[in-house]
């Protein structure tokens, strides 16, 4: 059931993980004209970040690179980077690309522009090659996953041997080799894959060896680095460990798990925002309760399968115990962590994350109530052995007394047991379908934009056209309501006034990265005096598009309306007012 399910997550593929930085704010300010040019670029972000040596690409006036000096954190602020520019930049308009690495392990990227002295008639457009990989991400997103599975398998495993102790332990070598050899491979797989993950390159460039150093100084690679070792370790005592005291096994198998769980803890959501200290040991406690519960559902679905000795009543009672205990921390660590994470009960419904939250909550209720009917079949109390009635035999009338002699009849007093496996075997393996379903939700979640985080993000400024009173600068949201669909559209016109005016449109994807559409139309009505619509005809412009001639010929209150086609099936239309003067 177990590999059956793990199949389905290779071939149907990955879902997308957004970055958890955002950017809070940028000096120069985005859409902002400066008088003087700047000395330094500086973003600041919702958490700390990792950087890249080429976190910062600007592009001037000319469509050219600007040579920059390798960017690095400000003093005293891991949360904000910084790069120098050169000083002798031009006027006209400079766009910024940027990608940096998240405090929990997931690339972030996107653009923006700035200008000096006077924006250009049409701004440079940042290249794709900052955008993610589409294949690099899907490999590593699995990979993800996989692990999950493997740690849930290995660890769960484990404990319900230790802990609830069942006599044949054979059933359980395949699923702890298994978790173990595949927590291994995908830890290795993720390591290579890290450097072309962070660059946004494709799965080709995993093997070049200059970006390894990077690789292996960030918190992520040293996160993998170390559980590496810890499963070689755990491969190296399992011989020396078999002839020690159950409790020495025991201590060493918890060391273990602990070191296992702090390798997510400390490159995931626990390790950024509010209450690290506290988060991070959350992170562990659900984490190895997790495991602990879902693992051992699985180990004891195979040992009521395959055992030769059928599980004895104290077996079952036992794991029901320890699936009781890892619950209830579940629940605690799951609610402290909801909170963490959510930041206010409107982002419940409003936000991706809280959606997919809610979508945990509703399958882990599920898993709940199927726990409650095991707990049921488990509950029952062992059957007794048949009942043996002593009968005296019927004696005859005539002859000598016979010896006294006694017929044995055996009455059914119990439930078959039979029975009663076949229903806990039922209600096991409804709990380790729904178990899986909760654990890629799990794994969802952790690759989505925590609501608190989206919230911080989206109290920075609107870009604003400084320095230029007739300008107008937009940000225009929109969402199709397919997958992938949604976005903004950064608009700059200049002058903004009556007569002939210039028009750009940068496109940015859902997690602020710019994107690419196949089309992009603007139009221009003026209700009061019957006039409209103006098409501004906006061309591509190899990643933005605009147009020099957009001619409006009276001053007044303008609607603008935008269309963004996004595939050949969907787009969306969305309304701006315009104020133009003379």
């Amino acid at each position: 059931m177990l590999l059956g399910t793990l199949l389905i997550l290779l071939l149907g593929g990955a879902v997308p993980a957004s970055a958890h930085a955002a950017l809070r704010a940028s000096d120069p300010e985005e859409g902002s004209v400066v008088k003087a040019a700047p000395t330094h670029i500086t973003l600041t972000f919702t958490e700390s970040v990792g950087l890249l040596e080429d976190s910062f690409r600007v592009y001037g006036p000319d469509n050219r690179r600007v040579h920059m000096e390798e960017p690095a954190h400000a003093a005293g602020a891991a949360d904000t980077a910084r790069a120098e520019l050169p000083r002798d930049l031009g006027e006209g308009t400079y766009t910024v690309a940027w990608r940096v690495v998240s405090a929990d392990s997931h690339p972030v990227s996107g653009a923006f522009t700035f200008s000096v002295g006077k924006p250009s008639p049409t701004p440079p457009a940042a290249p794709a090659d900052h955008a993610e990989h589409p294949v690099t991400k899907s490999l590593y997103d699995t990979g993800r996953y996989l692990a999950y599975i493997a740690a849930a398998l290995l660890i769960g495993t484990a404990a319900f041997a230790a802990l609830c102790r069942p006599p044949d332990t054979a059933p359980l070598r395949a699923p702890l080799l298994f978790g173990w050899w595949t927590l291994l491979v995908t830890t290795a797989a993720l390591l290579v894959l890290r450097a072309p993950y962070e660059r946004g390159t494709s799965p080709a460039t995993a093997l070049d060896l200059s970006s390894f150093p990077g690789t292996l100084t960030g918190r992520p690679g040293l996160a993998l680095l170390t559980r590496l070792a810890l499963l070689l370790t755990a491969a190296l005592l399992v011989p020396l460990l078999r002839r020690r005291s159950p409790s020495t096994r025991l201590t060493a198998g918890v060391a273990l798990s602990l070191g296992l769980a702090l390798t997510w803890a400390s490159a995931e959501h626990a390790s950024a925002g509010i209450q690290v200290p506290v988060a991070m040991t959350s992170s562990v406690l659900h984490l190895l309760a997790m495991a602990a519960w879902l693992g051992g559902l699985t180990a004891l679905l195979l040992t009521l399968h395959r055992a030769k000795t059928p599980p004895p009543y104290p077996t079952v009672a036992r794991f029901s115990r320890l699936a009781f205990a890892s619950v209830t921390v579940l629940v605690v660590t799951g609610a402290y962590q909801s909170w963490r994470g959510l930041g206010s009960w409107s982002a419940l419904t409003g936000t991706t994350y809280g959606r997919t939250l809610t979508v945990k909550l509703a399958a882990t209720v599920f898993l709940l109530l199927a726990a409650a009917l095991s707990r049921r079949w488990t509950a029952l109390p062992a059957r007794p052995a048949p009942a043996e009635e002593r009968v005296p035999a019927l004696v005859g009338s005539a002859g000598p007394p016979p010896e006294p002699r006694t017929t044995t009849v055996t009455t059914a007093t119990a439930e078959p047991e039979a029975l009663h496996r076949r229903a806990l075997r039922r209600s096991v393996l409804a709990e380790v379908v729904v178990a899986v379903a909760v654990l890629l939700v799990t794994t969802v979640l952790t690759g989505t934009l925590p609501s608190r985080a989206e919230a911080e993000a989206a109290k920075a400024p609107e870009p604003q056209v400084a320095g230029l009173p007739g300008a107008e600068a937009f940000t225009v949201p929109y969402d199709t309501g397919t997958p992938g669909g949604s976005g903004t559209v950064q608009l700059q016109m200049d002058p903004g006034r009556v007569g002939e005016n210039g028009l750009q449109a940068v496109v940015f994807g859902p997690q602020g990265a710019l994107t690419f559409v196949p089309e992009v139309r603007v139009s221009f009505t003026l209700p009061s005096k019957d006039v409209g619509p103006i098409d501004a005809k906006l061309t591509d412009r190899g990643g933005y598009w605009a147009t020099s001639d957009l001619t409006l010929p009276l001053e007044g209150t303008w609607t603008m309306k935008l269309t963004v086609r996004v595939s050949d099936i969907d787009q969306i239309t969305e309304s701006r007012q315009v104020d133009i003067t003379r």
